[in-house]
């Protein structure tokens, strides 16, 4: 195993080893407490209800029978029946509320995991792999599912019953009780010795899942398939993943192993258990009172002992479970505790958009990436309201950056942004993404028709504003000629559309939300140069009173542009138009 991966497993179990705060846990269920006392109070009743069918049993075996009672046969037996009759009925509802308490409580744990994750840095799902994000909110949070849902019930119920069923044989005889409970010890200590050894595996187990995810979701996308195909590389991809599977079935079959040996010898011990009892009792029947035991106390004591066997393997059962699961609280905590890159104040500003002029001032803005060196560095440019502003560079210049900035996928290290005079980390999100557009060079499309894809930015646009901002790009004539017209599906992230009709189409998107600043990050890389001169002349005149802000390599895209910024190493070191810029050569 990679040692960088086993030096995290090596801290993970360090964190389980030192326990996840229950308080903390229990936050999730504190909505829902009455809920769950109500679901409490059932499964004891249940319980308690159940526990009667012991004593009606020696009560039949000791008085009705020898005595031939008949009426008080039939009493004890309808209130037998009764009894059952009610311990279902219980027992159907605590059921019902549990899940409906489980489902929520996962409801909301992945809704806030979801949530805290938009509010991460751009650089985290840039080192993070897709299927392990993935992996978190639904394979482990699903695996959740059994504990909340369903052992947190079986072990309420069962914990219930044994408590029930051991104040039961010690009401009926203390001696058999205490000589019943000797079995209990050892089962814990077996129990307990497994549920470790199951633990350490446990880590190994999700991380591999995780890993088999991220190669399902790279390696069958439609890039992962071209380039598998493309590269000859399908006999290899199908023996990692091949390879990833099989450490996921031999880790379950060690943790399984691990264990079965255990519920055998428990299950042993709880066999021999009854034989022992019906010796000792049968002994106990011929001495003298007060040690003496009746033939309906011993069958009854037997019968409280098959009712004990059950619910206390399931206890152990339940609480190697909860010891695996521990785990998955680990991975889920670790997401929620990483602090939010970009935050929102409680009391952000809410721009009336429709009195932004679009005015920018970046003011000695320095940044740098996790590897501490800066990719801009004591950056300042003053954009007038409605002005087109191109940024050129080198690659690594910076300049990508500084759209990452403006959008405020990443916050500043020193200096600020302002827009119309309001720095932007001081308005709401709501407001920066109503006045700021931002058009990537390799734009993300939905999996659905043209007309959905457009109304992600505005579900309430109608069909002739569609229209419009789809000529202002360049692509109604192109989509009226598709036979389904604006309902034509674009396939997975638009690989149907070639790379310029994708980059037209997010345009047309963006456009469609009418924001006063629009950054363009290389958005017309991928059209041909009479296409993006068409283009770049409609969006001129239809974006007059847009503050434009164009990143890009090709000259032909910024040469009409009202200030031409060129950056090097994160620095300006050129400003002008592009003819001024001539003649500095």
């Amino acid at each position: 195993m990679n040692p960088l991966l086993t030096e995290e497993t090596n801290q993970k179990n360090q964190v389980v080893s030192t326990g996840i705060s229950v308080k903390r846990i229990l936050q999730f269920f504190k909505p829902y407490r009455w809920q769950l006392l109500s679901s409490i109070v059932l499964i004891f009743v249940g319980a308690g209800a159940g526990m009667a069918m012991p004593f009606l049993l020696r009560a039949v075996i000791d008085d009705a029978l020898p005595h031939a009672q008949t009426n008080l046969l039939i009493l004890l037996v309808v209130a037998m029946v009764g009894i059952a009759l009610v311990s279902a009925i219980i027992n159907m509802f605590q059921t019902i509320l549990s899940a409906r308490i489980g489902q929520y409580v996962l409801h909301d744990f992945r809704v806030k995991l979801y949530g805290h994750l938009q509010m991460l840095s751009l650089g985290f799902f840039t080192d993070t792999r897709g299927g392990e994000i993935q992996s978190r909110i639904t394979q482990d949070i699903g695996s959740l599912q059994e504990l909340v849902s369903n052992s947190a019930h079986e072990l309420a119920k069962n914990f219930s019953v044994v408590m029930m069923t051991v104040s039961a044989m010690f009401f009926m005889d203390w001696k058999l009780a205490l000589f019943s409970l000797t079995v209990v010890p050892i089962a814990l200590l077996i129990s307990d010795f497994v549920g470790r050894l199951r633990e350490r595996v446990a880590e190994k187990q999700r991380q591999r899942l995780a890993d088999m995810s991220s190669e399902i979701s790279e390696t069958l996308s439609v890039p992962g398939m071209m380039l598998s195909r493309t590269m000859g590389k399908m006999p290899y991809l199908f023996h990692r993943f091949s390879k990833t599977s099989k450490d996921v079935a031999d880790l379950e079959i060690r943790s399984l192993t691990r264990s079965e040996w255990q519920w055998q010898v428990i299950y042993l011990l709880l066999m021999v258990l009854p034989a022992l009892t019906l010796l000792i009792g049968g002994l106990r029947m011929h001495w003298h009172e007060p040690n003496r035991v009746s033939i309906g106390t011993l069958v009854a004591f037997i019968a409280l002992q098959e009712q004990l066997t059950w619910p206390l393997q399931e206890l152990l059962r339940t609480g190697i479970e909860i010891r695996k699961t521990r785990i998955l609280f680990v991975r889920i905590f670790e997401y929620l505790d990483k602090p939010a890159g970009v935050k929102e104040k409680a009391d952000a500003v809410i721009l009336d958009k429709g009195k932004v002029n679009g005015a920018l001032k970046i003011e000695n803005v320095s940044f740098s990436y996790e590897d501490g060196q800066e990719a801009v560095s004591h950056f300042s440019l003053d954009i007038p309201a409605g002005s087109r502003v191109a940024i050129v560079g080198a690659t690594g210049s910076g300049k990508t950056t500084i759209g990452y900035l403006l959008a405020r996928l990443y916050d500043a290290d020193k200096g600020a942004i302002y827009i119309d005079e309001t720095d932007i980390r001081d308005l709401s999100f709501q407001s920066l993404t109503d006045v700021v557009g931002v058009v990537s060079q390799d734009p993300y499309l939905l999996n659905g028709t043209i007309r959905e894809n457009l109304l992600f930015a505005r579900p309430d646009a109608t069909e002739e504003e569609m229209i419009r901002v789809s000529r202002m790009a360049k692509l109604h004539d192109f989509i009226a000629m598709l036979p389904s017209g604006y309902e034509t599906s674009i396939g997975e992230n638009g690989y149907r559309f070639s790379g310029g009709e994708k980059q037209r189409l997010s345009l047309a998107r963006t456009l469609l939300r009418m924001p006063a600043i629009i950054i363009m990050d290389e958005a017309t890389s991928a059209l041909d140069t009479i296409t993006e001169r068409n283009l770049s002349g409609g969006l001129n005149a239809s974006l007059r009173n847009v503050t434009t802000i164009t990143i890009a390599h090709r000259l032909s895209t910024v040469r009409h542009a009202d200030q031409i910024v060129v950056m090097n190493r994160g620095r300006i070191v050129e400003r002008g138009t592009h003819q001024e810029l001539l003649k500095k050569k």
